[in-house]
């Protein structure tokens, strides 16, 4: 039996008053006598009413809900930032709804679209990584604030908050060189993937400020930066005449697939190869030997953004200076490259 849903018209008729009545009694308005206040809140708790804030919202022009959309909720670095999220969001009176794209593209467009209708005062939005063309999106970043994280693309013209991608993986390279290592493969993500392409960069650079070379044999692209694929794609740098002496896989999971296979092969892990990985999630320390890797600041990221858009949402004026906020991520230094003696 379907339960039936109390509404401000459904207490009105039980009271024999407008629904206007009803509605200023709950919200304590000067002008409704306390006698019609009190009858009207005890029918209220005594039918379970809920306000329903979207209507509210609608009438206020304004909900205190932000939306959030992430390309996969399970991600440990989403979770991380998620947490953020919520933690400033709540803190500043607003509450979240949280979506997922699971890396679609039309799912993305959908579920924008799906929130802009829910009335929320503004998107927090992290892309697929393969979002390469932005016209299906672009009109609803012209309806309301939008601020993109992590996953970006510079051709959207809004805030976006992102980590220190290239940087962090420059000083990932550099610090493989100053153990001595030449040879230093990388897995990586195709391209218009915009976090592994950074990485990519600041691989690059390293590679050139130290005068070696680059060697394509070793610099090997996927489409899925998995834990599997970490390891398949080890079995195939293993199979090379010359054999890289690290290996950098821009995450964590396909960096513990790495691992997993050197020891499978009795490899020295870091002596006979190296390894590092990016983001620092929990996994990190429970493989053995423990992860080199890239801490990425979730909950700072998430915080930021929050504030961002909450700035944006509030401000009074139509005028908004688009920014690219970079967060700092730092490099962890485990067994994976470094043996305690």
């Amino acid at each position: 039996m379907k339960k039936g849903v109390t509404t401000l018209k459904k207490l009105a008729k039980i009271l024999n008053v407008s629904v206007s009545t009803v509605s200023r009694a709950l919200n304590d308005h000067p002008d409704i006598s306390t006698e019609t206040k009190d009858s009207v809140k005890k029918l209220a708790q005594s039918m379970n009413y809920v306000p329903n804030i979207f209507a509210k919202g609608f009438r206020k022009s304004k909900s205190n809900i932000l939306g959030v959309l992430v390309p996969n909720i399970t991600h440990y670095f989403h979770s991380t930032i998620l947490k953020g999220i919520l933690e400033e969001a709540s803190l500043r009176g607003y509450r979240v709804i949280i979506s997922e794209s699971n890396n679609d593209v039309l799912k993305q467009t959908e579920m924008l679209n799906t929130l802009t209708q829910f009335g929320v005062d503004g998107i927090l939005a992290s892309l697929t990584k393969m979002t390469k063309n932005v016209d299906s999106i672009l009109p609803v970043f012209n309806k309301l604030p939008i601020i993109l994280f992590d996953k970006v693309s510079n051709k959207v013209p809004c805030t976006q908050i992102i980590t220190n991608d290239e940087e962090a993986a420059f000083n990932v390279v550099e610090h493989l060189i100053n153990i001595g290592k030449k040879r230093i493969a990388i897995i990586k993500e195709r391209e218009f993937s915009y976090n592994s392409e950074k990485r990519y960069t600041g691989y690059l650079k390293a590679l050139k400020e130290h005068n070696i070379e680059v060697d394509e044999k070793i610099i090997i692209s996927v489409d899925d930066i998995s834990q599997q694929q970490g390891k398949r794609m080890t079995n195939l740098l293993l199979s090379l005449k010359n054999r890289p002496d690290a290996i950098f896989a821009i995450t964590d999971y396909a960096a513990i697939g790495v691992i997993q296979t050197l020891k499978k092969f009795n490899i020295k892990i870091p002596e006979e190869i190296a390894v590092v990985g990016f983001s620092n999630n929990l996994n990190s320390t429970i493989i053995e030997p423990s992860l080199t890797t890239v801490d990425q600041p979730g909950e700072t990221l998430g915080k930021t953004a929050v504030k961002y858009l909450i700035e944006e949402i509030e401000s009074d004026t139509d005028i908004v200076m688009h920014k690219t906020i970079e967060i700092k991520g730092s490099l962890i230094i485990r067994e994976s490259t470094f043996k305690v003696k």
